[in-house]
């Protein structure tokens, strides 16, 4: 379904089969595409068509490395390919046990998968996509045959890969396999983020078929465009909880655990709850991927029963900073650009908290001083 939408942008078949080739396993598939129709709709079936010499081929992950490394690709889709099968390796391994290099791929490391992955980071990489986003995931249902037997859907390999990037899902009632594992680990390992769709201009949407008929189109959209140049944007976690029966010392306890385990922002308001009893909400601002760890401190450390989460997107500025040497000692200034322009500069806190102790002078002194002398460098002349 990948391939299918990328040839549907505008991909050449013709490029992914003569890429391909430096792997020398042409007698092993055959790739070929036509178009087809999927809930009204005219798009993009890829075929990869397995030969009599796949089907015996079991691959271990220093095998696949070797066969990526010494094809005739660009660094960039080595990486990518490289980092997809070090994903299923670890989530395969993490489910019997096993290292990474122990994994014996089966379906997954069988030709087509090879064909599937590499053919997806060249396709991304002929098209000079710079970001990947996803949204949410549907979990499906069932049970599925694979060479270790009968596994529930959502597979176990997965859950694994949804777990390591805390990937938000839902249920659509249908009870089929939904997502593989071959695609849970190239939106694991190529996507920036998962959630909301960031604000961008559409150029082109580019609609791969699966084979199964659903209930909804078996059909895999990309969307094609230009992030809107405003300001730099991510995907973050907010976690709340109301509490109402904790001592307040372990909040002050609780802010640098949080801050450590890398929260990116931890703070409190009043609040009055049920039975008008006074409390407090605890808010958390985390990257997805420390979602777990943050939720792990706030159960052992506070009396709350349960923890709301969601992913938020927000616009950050770009940063960076310098040092300016005042008459006390050297300060750090920390900048914001917004579109290559700065809009905002500020001395660092501590830096002038430790200067200000250190000589017996006013806080307020010493950070004017500082912007003394950023002003000196001409900074200021970039707003």
């Amino acid at each position: 379904m990948c391939l299918g939408a990328l040839v549907d942008l505008g991909v050449p078949l013709q490029y992914l089969q003569t890429q391909l080739s430096s792997l020398s396993l042409d007698h092993e598939y055959r790739l070929w595409s036509e178009p087809v129709s999927r809930g009204q709709q005219i798009v993009t079936k890829v075929h990869v068509d397995l030969l009599e010499d796949a089907h015996h081929h079991h691959r271990h992950l220093p095998q696949i490395e070797n066969l990526i490394l010494q094809g005739a690709f660009s660094p960039r889709v080595k990486q990518w390919s490289l980092e997809i099968f070090r994903q299923l390796a670890i989530a395969e391994g993490a489910v019997h046990g096993i290292s990474p290099e122990m994994v014996a791929f089966h379906e997954v490391g069988a030709t087509d998968a090879l064909v599937d992955i590499i053919g997806t980071c060249l396709g991304f990489d002929w098209l000079n996509i710079d970001e990947i986003h996803c949204s949410a995931l549907p979990t499906g249902g069932g049970l599925v045959k694979a060479s270790h037997g009968i596994l529930t859907v959502p597979t176990p390999a997965v859950l694994k890969l949804w777990q390591s990037r805390s990937v938000p899902v839902y249920s659509n009632g249908i009870e089929k396999e939904l997502v593989t594992p071959t695609g849970a680990a190239i939106v694991v390992a190529l996507c920036k983020g998962f959630g909301p769709i960031p604000a961008m201009s559409v150029q082109k949407v580019g609609l791969g078929a699966g084979t199964r008929d659903l209930e909804i189109p078996n059909v895999l959209r990309l969307w094609l465009g230009e992030i809107e140049q405003t300001t730099s944007r991510d995907t973050v976690t907010l976690l709340e909880t109301q509490i109402d029966d904790l001592n307040p010392q372990a909040i002050g306890y609780l802010y640098p655990l949080l801050l450590q385990a890398g929260a990116l922002d931890v703070f409190t308001s009043a609040i009055v709850m049920k039975k008008s009893r006074p409390g407090l909400l605890l808010s958390v601002v985390c990257p997805s991927e420390k979602l777990e760890d943050c939720q792990k401190i706030i159960f052992r450390e506070t009396t709350t029963l349960g923890i709301r989460y969601s992913q938020q997107q927000r616009s950050i500025l770009e940063r960076e900073s310098l040092t300016v040497d005042t008459i006390y000692g050297p300060v750090q200034i920390k900048i914001g650009r917004h579109l290559g322009s700065i809009v905002n500069l500020q001395p660092e806190y501590e830096d002038c908290a430790q200067i200000a102790q250190k000589v017996d002078k006013p806080w307020r002194y010493i950070h004017q001083l500082a912007l003394l002398e950023a002003n000196k460098l001409g900074i200021w002349e970039n707003f």
